[in-house]
């Protein structure tokens, strides 16, 4: 079998769409092909990028051409200038990127929790956001105020004492502002606090910070900036190493 069909194969296999992370651990499962490359991921990257049967939804993930219509059925959808605002686009951005995190949280093996009002909102491969986090329940690491002031947060990471490792605010198209004030009222823990969003929001939230409500969070740099194609990044590169049969 020619490694361009393997990935096909694989990418049928995961119902036709698959992030190039999921690729990278599956391609190499496919028992009929022989990859005589010591850089395999990067003959995956290619070809994914390449293939004629291939498209490209957004950076880091892949779908095949002939499930194009069924896998926009089920809400993945390729962003352009004419829908980027819809709501299917945007209900389908914040999702994706909030179930990039908590793979990245469970593969890091923390506890990961995402708000019980996005559960059943869908990952790629049909896979709710309610599978995907690791606790049903947030844990009451504070006063009771607290805790449920964090309970809309997207993400949260917890570490093994069921404290909060980190606090993730993904930001597709609502306000900054409001992320940041969540943030100002966790800011006596000592957490990590990271805004997720395009690269094209980052003079947006720079401008936010500087807001004087936000003293204590910039003047301790309590916040941080992280965009799309950094994190995807990050979740490849974790992939990865995961994949290795030995870590350093």
């Amino acid at each position: 079998m020619k490694q361009n069909e393997a990935v096909i194969l694989t990418l049928e296999k995961l119902g036709g769409v698959a992030t190039l992370g999921q690729l990278n651990q599956e391609v190499l499962k496919v028992e009929a092909c022989i990859w005589k490359t010591k850089t395999p991921f990067a003959s995956i990257r290619r070809i994914v990028q390449l293939d004629k049967n291939i498209y490209k939804i957004k950076p880091g993930l892949y779908g095949l051409l002939k499930f194009k219509t069924a896998i926009e059925e089920r809400g993945i959808i390729v962003e352009t200038e004419n829908n980027k605002t819809s709501k299917e686009v945007i209900e389908f951005n914040h999702t994706y990127f909030q179930g990039l995190l908590l793979t990245v949280g469970n593969l890091k093996g923390l506890g990961t929790f995402a708000p019980n009002q996005d559960k059943n909102k869908k990952f790629i491969n049909n896979k709710n956001i309610g599978e995907m986090r690791t606790l049903n329940i947030l844990p009451e690491y504070s006063y009771p105020n607290i805790v449920k002031r964090s309970s809309t947060v997207d993400v949260i990471w917890f570490n093994e004492r069921n404290m909060p490792h980190s606090f993730f605010e993904v930001e597709h198209s609502t306000d900054i502002q409001s992320s940041l004030l969540k943030f100002n009222d966790l800011q006596d823990f000592h957490s990590r606090m990271i805004i997720v969003a395009d690269t094209v929001r980052k003079q947006e939230y720079l401008n936010k910070i500087e807001y004087s409500s936000f003293k204590d969070l910039r003047g301790q740099n309590r916040v941080s900036f992280l965009d799309y194609e950094t994190l995807n990044s990050q979740y490849e590169a974790i992939v990865k190493q995961q994949s290795s049969t030995f870590i350093l």
